[in-house]
């Protein structure tokens, strides 16, 4: 990924005094098209795959009723930048706070001299840069005259893989699951109101799931809710909840039926579907057909025959957190957008 610097004087970069920009979560949304996030998060798959970027890093910090993690990492082969995110994750707020369950902040430095450029709010960032990651999975690992998806989980992050999969795949049909039918209907309402969709809710995902070419879940689930024998030959599944200790949507019978391909080894083999395969016994890590930026880069293949069933296991890196940042970030300073703030005052 070459990212672009923005138009500068000739002040020395980066300049001796330089106000941090704060990007707002609408400010985020209205900077940043989905199809731009995956451009650049391919991008940033590539590099990682190329072992030209630092392996991003993780940390996380158990409190009672939830927990935080940090995720960090650097980017660049032009100007470079480092992002750190910073999230809360606490799953009784909605009901018991009225706050979102997620909530934090991406930090977004120059990587050259250290200087923080930019705070932004980490749920727009996330949202995308997580469904964005999927795309390029989808590029590579479902079959391309794929049509009919089934999404399980029909909350915020449910709206943007859906959106994700219509800008790489040429889909007629999306089966909306949730624990929550209302949440469901609301999802397919929208999803035809878009336009040259049939979108249908249903709590039947035994069925939904045997008819669809493509499966993704995005739920909060700490036990499989996709189970290997409702998964038909040639399907790709994305599992996108697992990004945290023991969350898991998938029996791991279906990652040991499947080729399976990771965003991060070591990170999926302690927090994603993988450990929860590897601790069944019925996966190794040897097993693992890749890492995505493997196959973005060209050193490993991605879907090798139309039956076999391919799944991408996403536990969310750093690596795409810095991608969508520095973009954000990038066309704010073009447009003149977000709140200066000189934090040496």
């Amino acid at each position: 990924m070459h990212v672009q610097r923005p138009p500068r004087s000739t002040q020395a970069w980066p300049p001796a005094a330089h106000p941090v920009l704060v990007l707002d979560r609408r400010t985020v949304a209205e900077l940043l098209p989905l199809s731009a996030c995956i451009d650049a998060v391919e991008g940033a798959f590539r590099l990682l795959g190329e072992a030209r970027v630092p392996a991003p890093g993780t940390l996380g910090h158990p409190v009672p009723g939830g927990g935080f993690h940090v995720k960090a990492a650097s980017i660049g082969d032009g100007p470079r930048y480092f992002a750190a995110k910073v999230n809360g994750n606490f799953p009784e707020n909605p009901a018991g706070r009225g706050l979102p369950t997620i909530q934090g902040v991406v930090v977004l430095c120059d990587a050259e001299a250290g200087v923080p450029l930019a705070i932004l709010d980490s749920a727009e960032v996330t949202a995308l840069r997580t469904g964005a990651a999927t795309a390029v999975a989808a590029r590579r690992l479902a079959w391309p005259d794929s049509r009919v998806a089934t999404v399980v989980g029909c909350g915020v992050q449910g709206r943007v893989q859906l959106r994700a999969l219509r800008a790489v795949l040429s889909l007629s049909r999306v089966f909306a699951v949730d624990a929550d039918p209302v949440r469901a209907r609301a999802f397919a309402d929208e999803a035809r109101a878009d336009g040259g969709l049939l979108a249908e809710a249903t709590d039947d995902l035994p069925l939904a799931v045997a008819d669809s070419d493509v499966c993704v879940t995005c739920t909060p689930a700490r036990q499989p809710v996709l189970h290997r024998a409702w998964v038909r030959p040639g399907t790709f599944v994305a599992a996108v909840g697992a990004d945290a200790p023991g969350k898991q949507e998938l029996e791991p019978t279906l990652l040991a039926a499947g080729r399976l391909v990771v965003d991060v080894l070591e990170q999926c083999a302690e927090i994603g579907e993988l450990a929860h395969a590897l601790r069944a016994g019925v996966l190794t890590r040897g097993k693992v057909a890749a890492e995505l930026g493997q196959i973005v880069a060209g050193l490993r293949p991605g879907r090798e025959s139309r039956d076999e069933i391919t799944i991408f296991d996403s536990t969310g890196t750093a690596i795409q957190d810095v991608a969508v940042a520095a973009l954000a970030y990038e066309r704010a300073v073009a447009a003149g957008r977000g709140l200066p703030v000189d934090l040496a005052l």
